[in-house]
Order: structure tokens, then sequence, then C-alpha cells
């Protein structure tokens, strides 16, 4: 919908006089390729100002397509300008000489350019669709960056500076919200910025030391998904950078109200989670946004954050780039990874790196093909994952060293998926990958488990499934070696091949046995369809251990039965989205069932 909002733009200016003819025909396929990335990123921008027009008016259905659509943005610009590109200037018949002038040219034209390492990715993407991959080296693409992004900000800046000098904390915040300029009223805005004050007192507490550096810097865009939106922000004082952010929701009568202040570094970290949607950010300078959330988050690679931001082509960018840096300073070896081999996908890691690397068999235990495989992860990739699925990065052609694979993984690549195999001596191209991040397999995590660790793994378990349903999604297959536990101990699902839509499912209950026979039989004796699915059966082989078997009756029984099932198909239908939160429900402010603040939480208690 968005191809026809914005026009076309023009090609850029010529760059500044130098070495290169402005009328040349490098010249002239630099500037068309850059109006390509250009167009993409305005629908990009475009896209975010929607996000925000659809919270105003909590059109709930509209966010979640937007957040769907913007996905494949990126390629559809790659391809339009591919076409173009060949089209106009016969690309497949130019001489080497003539690419080499483009992406000289090509810098030439960054020069002031507020997204150039998102202009870098799109030319490269767009030359490898071109070239051979004898030319895929820094004379033809930008194997590193070209163009600093280090200091680069918009104007006006990315983020909004106060200086709350000796104002009360509510006052200073009070102007924060102010200047977000939603166009839609609040439900009880006093009471929300006393209950943040109460809440961190340690930000915000009348007692709490000002240095006299002590300022407050908040990121001019809200950060929209699924049903919120969320300011970002941080303290400077005394030297110190103290993170924040406030979740703002909408009730039912359609105002806005701040659900709790997040200040715990773990809790910042939990909202940029790679098992959560990404988000939708009106950025000019996104590097400027990336650089500013790099103080909050230190510790978290640029490549997740640009991914997170919704714009996975650079975070697979700057991963590749990393992978590359970190091969160079390791000497260990890719291994098979620990866990139960699947049916259907083969996966390898590199111990000193926190990331698994999956391919799909050409030998498959399971009678689907590639090509279903393959939409089921660009399922997961487009959907709401709900913070329960993991996300993963898919790339083509990934050469690997021969001498950093493992004998016993080169085996098995070489006998479960020779057709992905090309050897080219000293290293070894995989033709296709996804890549995710590294968990412990929840069937060896529960293993090891002491009573308290499994309660809580088991929990997790059910809040995982829970949380998928809530987004329309039904896992398939729910054994425990399909989810891994991360560093934050929560349980998250990795396993795609079987993920169906909620609402394509048929839950039903196991019918009686007619006789004696029908009860002792081996396998059903009545009939039973592709998509029925009964959820007593879950039992059978999930809870045979009855140290997990304890604590999922306890907290999750309700999974056991097809009328919950049924019952959430109903609300799916009906049209009712669920609150996913991003952050414990303990931090939520304690409000009645009309929204206000209870008298609990005003003194200053949170919800448990």
């Amino acid at each position: 919908m968005y191809e026809d909002a914005l026009p076309h733009p023009p090609l850029p200016p010529a760059a500044p006089p130098g070495t290169l003819d402005a009328d040349s025909l490098p010249a002239t396929l630099a500037r068309t390729m850059l109006a390509g990335f250009n167009r993409h990123y305005a629908l990009f921008r475009y896209n975010a100002q929607q996000a925000k027009a659809c919270f105003e008016n909590a059109a709930w259905h509209t966010m979640r397509r937007l957040a769907s659509e913007r996905i494949t943005f990126y390629d559809q610009r790659v391809r339009e300008a591919v076409e173009n590109l060949r089209s106009q200037f016969d690309t497949d018949n130019l001489a080497d000489d003539t690419w080499a002038e483009v992406k000289q040219y090509y810098v030439l034209l960054l020069a002031g350019h507020q997204q150039p390492e998102l202009a870098e990715s799109f030319f490269n993407t767009v030359s490898t669709r071109l070239l051979h991959r004898q030319y895929f080296h820094n004379d033809f693409i930008f194997v590193r960056p070209a163009v600093s992004t280090e200091h680069l900000d918009a104007t006006p800046p990315s983020f909004r500076v106060y200086y709350p000098g000796t104002s009360p904390w509510k006052q200073v915040l009070r102007q924060v919200i102010i200047d977000l300029g939603l166009a839609c009223g609040y439900q009880d805005i006093e009471s929300d910025l006393q209950q943040v004050v109460n809440a961190a007192p340690g930000l915000f507490g009348p007692d709490t030391y000002r240095g006299m550096d002590c300022q407050v810097h908040v990121l001019r865009s809200l950060f929209f998904r699924n049903k919120g939106a969320y300011l970002i922000g941080r303290i400077i004082n005394d030297g110190e950078v103290q993170p924040f952010a406030l979740p703002l929701l909408r009730d039912s009568r359609g105002h806005v109200f701040i659900d709790t202040v997040l200040h715990q570094h773990d809790h910042i970290e939990g909202l940029f989670n790679f098992s959560r949607a990404y988000f939708m950010v009106d950025m000019a300078v996104p590097s400027a946004y990336v650089r500013f959330l790099r103080t909050l988050m230190p510790t978290k690679p640029e490549s997740e954050l640009y991914t997170m931001l919704g714009l996975h082509k650079q975070g697979k960018t700057l991963f590749f780039r990393d992978l590359l840096q970190h091969l160079h300073e390791s000497t260990d070896a890719f291994i098979i990874a620990p866990g139960i081999k699947g049916l259907v996908m083969g996966v390898f890691t590199l111990p000193s790196f926190p990331f698994v690397f999956k391919y799909i068999k050409d030998v498959r235990r399971k009678d689907i093909t590639r090509e279903y495989i393959e939409d089921r992860y660009q399922l997961v990739k487009n959907h709401d994952r709900a913070g329960r699925m993991a996300d993963s990065w898919e790339y083509s052609d990934v050469p690997f060293p021969r001498n950093r694979l493992s004998p016993e993984l080169l085996a098995e690549l070489q006998q479960t998926a020779p057709s992905l195999l090309t050897d080219e001596g000293d290293r070894i191209i995989i033709r296709h990958l996804y890549i995710e991040r590294r968990m412990t397999p929840l069937n060896l995590y529960l293993e090891t488990a002491s009573e308290a660790e499994r309660e809580h793994a088991v929990n997790q378990y059910g809040m995982a499934i829970r949380n998928m349903v809530s987004a329309n999604i039904f896992p398939g297959d729910m054994l425990y070696k399909n989810f891994g536990v991360t560093r934050q101990n929560r349980v998250v699902f990795y396993d795609y091949d079987e993920v169906v839509y909620l609402t394509e499912c048929n839950f039903r209950k196991v019918p009686e046995p007619r006789t004696p026979e029908d009860e002792m039989a081996s396998e059903p004796w009545y009939p039973v369809a592709p998509n029925d699915v009964f959820p007593e059966e879950f039992e059978t082989f999930l809870l045979g251990n009855p140290r997990i078997r304890k604590p999922f009756l306890k907290y999750h029984a309700e999974l056991l039965d097809p009328a919950w099932w049924q019952n959430q198909q109903k609300r799916i239908e009906a049209g009712i989205l669920d609150d996913i939160f991003a952050y414990p429900r303990r931090l939520r402010f304690a409000r009645d069932d009309n929204g206000a603040i209870t008298p609990a939480a005003a003194t200053g208690s949170l919800a448990g």
C-alpha cells in the first residue's frame, strides 16, 4: 500500500567536482542506486509515522499489519533497483573497472547523507545480485564501512535535553510527556507521574543527589510495538548514565496511561530481546539512535540494536562483520551443537561465539518439503513473536574456513546436506543458513536443574506456549528439545518447521473408547485429520517425569483441556488482541477495574 504513498525521489545531485566525471556511466549508476535506497528509507519512515497514528487511534490490527508489511520493504526495493539497473544499463555486460568506479562515486554521494551505513548495505545487496561472487571484495562492495557515523546526527538532534536544576522531578517528567505530542488524552497524568517518582526513588526521589551535570535525555521518537509506545531516555548525573523507559498504553476509553517505569538494566534489555517483534521508530539518523541505545545497553551488539529498530538488513551486515572479526581473533572449531539432533534441521555452533547456525537437511525424517520449511521460518519472521520465538537471520552462500570445521561437523554436513555445500578447497560455502542466538535446550536444562529452577523453567515453558497462542501461533511440536532457556532464564521456542496459525487447528477431545480393544489399541481407532490436535495427549509425551508433571499441573493444567484452546481461537476470531508485556507483570502499576491507580500503588508499591 505504501508504494503509491510517496513519489519516486529524483536522482541525487552530482557529487562535488573531483576525479570522477559526474555525467559518466558509473556516476549515473551510483545516483540511480542511491535513489533506490532513498525511496526505501522514505517508505520506512512513513511506516513509523503511520504507527504513531495507529497508537493515537488504537488501531491495533493496523499496527500489527504495518509491522509485518515493513519486513518485506527492503527486498521489494532491492528487486526494484536490480530490475531498474538491468533494464537501463545492461549491467550484465559492464566492464570490471566500471563497477569499481560506481563504488567510488557512490562514496562521494554519501557525503552529508543521514543514513550512509544503510545506503552502503543497500549498495552491497544490489551489487551482489548483479555480480558474481569473485567480485565480492573491497573494490566492488563495502566489505568495511567507508563513511563514519560516529558523530552523525540530525537537526534537531535525535534526543531532547532537559536540565532539571532544582525543579521537582514530577515537573520535569510532565514536560517530557508534553513534548511527545501525542494526539490523544491522558487518563490521569498527574497520578501516573507521581507513581513514576514513587516507584523509582533512586532516580526521581526528592532527596536524590543531582550533580552539576544533571541532565535528562529523551529520544525524540516513541518506540511503537504491538499495543504499546515506549519513551526511551537516560539521566546523566555526576558522570553516570542511568537508563529509564516509560511504557505508554491505552485504556478501554482510549486514554493514555503510563504502565510502569523501567530503570533496571535487565528490564531495559528485555525490551530489546531477540524474541520480540521489531520496534517502529521514526529516525532521521538511525546511527544516532543506536549510539544512544548503546549507552543504555553497552553489552548489546550494534547488529541486534539495528535489527530491533526494524533495520534487519543492517543487523545482518554488522553481524557478519562481527563473525569475520571473531574468526580472525579466535582459534576454536565449529562443532555439532549439543542436544538431540533434529529430524529436519541440522545445527552447529562455535563455542566461543554465542550463536547457532541452522540448515535444512536434504534427507529429512519428516515428509515436508524444503520450501514448506522456509515458508514456516518466513511466517515467524513476519509475525509478532510475542517475546517467545527466537528471531533468526537468514543468509545465502556463507563461506566457512575449512580448517575451522571440526571433522565430525564436516562429515555431518556432507552426509545430511550435500546439496547445500560448495567445496572451494580452503573454504566450504553453505548455500542457505539461519543464524540464531544460542540457548540451552530446555530438555538438557531440566536434566540438571534444581527443584526451584525446574519449577521456574516449567512455568516459563507454559507461559511461552500461552504467549504464542495469544499471537495466533500453535508451535506444532511441543517437545522440550524445541525450546531453549536464555541467559535471563526465559523459555523461548526455536523450531519452526511445524508452526501453524492457531485458528487453522481443530482442537478435539479424545473420544471415549467403544470397546476394551479400542482402549488397548496402539493406534487411534477414530479418524484423525491433519489439523486435528488432542490436548489431552500432551500429558502422555510431556509429563511422564513426575518432577515436571507437578509444576506443569500447578501452573498450566488448562493447556490439557481442548476447551481452553477453543476459547483462545474464539478470542482471536473476534479480533481480541491480548496484551503481551515486555517486562514482568509485577512491575506494572496497580489499577482498579476503571484503570485508576489504586491507593496501594499511589503509595509506591507495585502490582504483583
